[in-house]
């Protein structure tokens, strides 16, 4: 009697883990679902959680499905904004200002158009490495933070833009006084007061003012000494 028991016990244990191995090998050999195939709604959750966990790159490949599969979803207007975020926390700059640019441009009167131009100047701004070779970005940083403060003046990002305006002022200031300089080293001393001059113009309030005027009486010395 002991002994049949047992061999049930063994019957009933050995059944189970033939049952188990069949539901395991169904789940693995189970095709994984196209990321085309499912709906935009499940796309955009889990390229949420992607961005959440901070795997940006696998959240671009869910929101880019989105907008290419699902054009005219409401999910697609969410995942337009989220692929630059996406992009620009990648560090993709370019790239995300393209994004962010056709969102404006597809979208100009929505709601979140004040933070899109504010990531726009932020794609440029971000860029900024050295004042003598980065005159082009400084300026369309400018462009788009001064095009913010004037459609948007009272919004948040506005602040947040004014802030930023300032320091590219700064950052171009700098540049004509890097110039000024060059020109004062070389004994061109006409040009170098007249990039002087146009900081005293043009920048009075950036912390450039005293050393520029400092040199255009320098450069008016070093040209009265010539005329002698």
């Amino acid at each position: 009697m002991i002994r049949l028991n047992k061999i049930l016990r063994y019957i009933v244990i050995g059944g189970s883990l033939l049952a188990f191995s069949a539901i395991y090998a169904g789940c693995a050999t189970q095709p994984k679902k196209n990321i085309y195939d499912r709906t935009p709604a499940d796309l955009l959750v889990e390229a949420q959680e992607k961005l959440d966990q901070f795997e940006f790159k696998s959240a671009t490949t869910l929101l880019q499905a989105i907008k290419d599969r699902y054009p005219y979803s409401k999910e697609s207007i969410i995942a337009e904004l989220k692929l630059a975020d996406s992009l620009f926390q990648r560090k993709e700059y370019d790239s995300a200002l393209d994004n962010y640019d056709e969102f404006e441009r597809l979208h100009p009167k929505d709601k979140k158009t004040p933070y899109v131009i504010y990531q726009k100047g932020l794609c440029h701004f971000n860029q900024i490495k050295t004042i003598d070779r980065e005159q082009s970005r400084i300026v369309k940083a400018r462009d788009e933070f001064e095009k913010l403060v004037k459609r948007f003046p009272d919004n948040e990002y506005s602040n947040k833009a004014r802030e930023n305006i300032r320091q590219c002022l700064i950052y171009q200031s700098e540049y004509e006084l890097y110039v000024g300089h060059f020109y004062y080293k070389m004994g061109k001393y006409q040009p170098a007061m007249d990039r002087f001059k146009y900081i005293i113009e043009n920048y009075p309030d950036v912390g450039q003012y005293s050393e520029a005027l400092e040199y255009i009486n320098i450069c008016k010395a070093k040209l009265a000494e010539a005329e002698k």
